[in-house]
């Protein structure tokens, strides 16, 4: 499971059950993270959900080359590496993010994060609706999440960027 159910009602409440049951499944989760939706519907022309991550979740490097497909990134509580990249993967920038920090990208930016501390909360916003195939393009000059011993490695020399 990469996601906990959409959101229901008609108003959504981040409360401290709630926070802790995204942080347990990220916890348990194999990939070290957890989606929760908060967002009403997968067709919303905006798409808004809470990412709970944990140290060690790799997000392989990306870019939404849809029309307006702007990202917002908004740090809740944790520790967030932030890093661009240029079209042949040479970093070009590695910022720090934490709580109250906000990261804003156009289309067409390759981009990546680490989480740097246990139970990092952000707030992603993008542009929907959501559409898995056409969401992201992930960069083929990185490994793919499940590589193995590559992955860990290339994972490892992104974390180090953050000291």
């Amino acid at each position: 499971m990469n996601a906990l159910p959409n959101i229901k009602d008609d108003v959504f409440q981040l409360t401290p059950e709630l926070l802790e049951t995204g942080l347990a499944a990220s916890r348990e989760s194999p990939r070290r993270r957890m989606i929760l939706p908060i967002h009403r519907r997968q067709d919303d022309l905006v798409q808004r959900m809470l990412n709970f991550l944990q140290p060690g979740t790799y997000i392989q490097p990306h870019l939404h080359q849809r029309e307006s497909a702007t990202e917002t990134i908004f740090v809740i509580r944790g520790r967030l590496g932030f890093i661009l990249f240029d079209n042949r993967g040479s970093e070009t920038s590695a910022t720090m993010l934490e709580p109250g920090d906000l990261i804003d990208i156009e289309p067409d930016i390759w981009h990546g994060m680490v989480c740097l501390e246990q139970d990092t909360v952000i707030l992603e916003i993008k542009r929907g609706p959501y559409d898995e195939i056409e969401d992201k393009t992930f960069a083929d000059w990185a490994p793919g999440e499940n590589d193995g011993e590559i992955t860990a490695k290339y994972y490892a020399y992104l974390e180090a960027m953050f000291p």
